[in-house]
């Protein structure tokens, strides 16, 4: 069997998925090298695999964004991004295309020359890396190693063809939808972050390697051989780039586990005193917003009948905790996986991950897009019935209230039935069609 190397950005939303197909990888035999930053040695323990030390970006985000330690520049940064999610969707987007030579490409030369020394030490068959890792995707195409690519997010972050551009949304959601000058707006600022940072590649793969192939357009690099998608095979979504082969894998998440009897034990408290239990968490960046927790609470509490909440609150727990009672549990971090299948709604920021947890558990959502691919999974989510919508920046009580409300038995009848249509794929099938198909087109080295 072949020896794989998955590369990982440090960013717990990329490194728990990537380390759950690792695991799958090596359940099938291969023998799998999980390669991150230091603080992400843990995961590679639990998924049984050896662990690779490798810096691929300067910022990180172990778990929960502000409470990493990390340089000031990045914490800049952060708290930039967050404050721009408070001005709306195009500005957010807008905000992340000026930091994306910083957050993607830093420092193109000592990822190359790390990856170099990996690729000396291990001679591993093929490698598997992040697409949104666009230094290790430049560094392999430079090397000539042969890679299969993992979509951790929407499927359009791998670019369809030439008029697609890289942050900029496929669809939006109706509420969303940007006016024709803002949606301008930001195609010219993805039009030039996608000519500087191609212009970056093309220079640096011809200093480095000039007798590998012309890397093309940045954004649109990928592995020629396999794409590996951490979600659903939806029949609208844009026709992907003809050559490799592209496997929706539906989810990235490990087998349903109990969540503890800490957390059995706050589940049943609240259920015994509730109609039903909502789970709310904006991923690792942005619970940052607590101003729009405490809206989602104060909402889920004024909806018909008797709702309990638990709130996964970051850093801002302590700011939050005045709400805690006995129908509120603030917690700075909560089991989401392990958690989903004892609740009735979910009230997430429309991240692919909290995207495809709900969907396998059968859990309905009221979706709050902030930033990056936010905005494509939460159209998806409208489009497939399984959940609603709606502004987090012009959001009221009441409209969470009647969100929750709405949510009725036919969202819960579609979001089971995907449920189902999930449950046949996951990490072990993507990891079976992976094999064979990187096996069928790679040779040994």
């Amino acid at each position: 069997m072949p020896r794989i190397v998955v590369v990982s950005p440090p960013f717990a939303s990329h490194a728990v998925p990537l380390s759950v197909l690792a695991s799958a990888l090596r359940r099938r035999g291969a023998e799998v090298y999980f390669a991150c930053a230091p603080a992400f040695e843990e995961l590679a323990a639990r998924a049984g695999v050896a662990f690779v030390p490798l810096t691929v970006t300067r910022n990180a985000n172990t778990g929960v964004a502000q409470a990493t330690e990390q340089a000031a520049t990045e914490a800049a940064r952060l708290a930039e991004f967050v404050d721009a999610t408070r001005a709306g969707a195009v500005e957010t987007l807008v905000t992340q295309a000026r930091h994306r030579r910083a957050d993607m490409l830093a420092d193109p030369e000592a990822v190359y020359a790390a990856l170099r020394a990996v690729d000396g030490r291990l001679r591993p068959d093929w490698y598997v890396v992040d697409q949104l890792d666009c230094a290790v995707t430049l560094a392999l195409h430079c090397l000539r190693a042969p890679y299969a690519t993992f979509c951790p997010g929407h499927p359009t972050y791998v670019l369809s063809g030439p008029e697609a551009l890289f942050g900029v949304p496929y669809d939006w959601p109706e509420i969303l939808r940007p006016d024709p000058a803002e949606a301008a707006r930001l195609r010219a600022v993805a039009t030039d972050n996608d000519r500087m940072f191609s212009g970056l590649f093309s220079d640096f793969a011809r200093r480095v390697a000039p007798e590998a192939p012309a890397p093309g357009r940045a954004f649109g690099l990928t592995s020629p051989h396999a794409v590996l998608y951490s979600y659903p095979p939806l029949p609208w979504l844009p026709g992907p780039p003809s050559g490799p082969a592209h496997l929706y894998a539906g989810h990235m998440t490990r087998p349903v586990q109990s969540p503890g009897a800490a957390w059995l034990r706050r589940l049943d408290r609240l259920r015994d005193r509730s109609d039903r239990v909502v789970l709310v968490a904006f991923g690792t960046f942005l619970s940052a917003r607590d101003d729009v927790l405490r809206t989602v609470v104060s909402g889920l509490l004024d909806a018909a009948g008797s709702t309990a909440v638990v709130v996964a609150a970051g850093s801002r727990a302590e700011a939050l905790a005045d709400l805690a009672d006995e129908q509120v549990v603030v917690a700075p971090a909560v089991p989401q996986q392990e958690v989903l299948p004892y609740v009735d709604a979910m009230v997430h920021h429309g991240g692919g991950n909290s995207f495809t947890e709900c969907l396998r558990a059968g859990v309905p959502a009221l979706v709050l897009p902030m930033s990056s691919d936010q905005f494509a999974v939460a159209r998806d989510v409208e489009r497939m019935g399984v959940g609603l919508v709606l502004d987090p920046n012009a959001l009221q009580p009441a409209d969470v209230a009647k969100a929750l409300d709405a949510l009725g038995e036919s969202a819960f009848s579609r979001t089971a039935r995907w449920a189902c249509e999930v449950s046949g794929r996951g990490p072990g099938w993507g990891a079976k069609r992976l094999l064979e198909v990187m096996g069928d087109r790679v040779a040994g080295r």
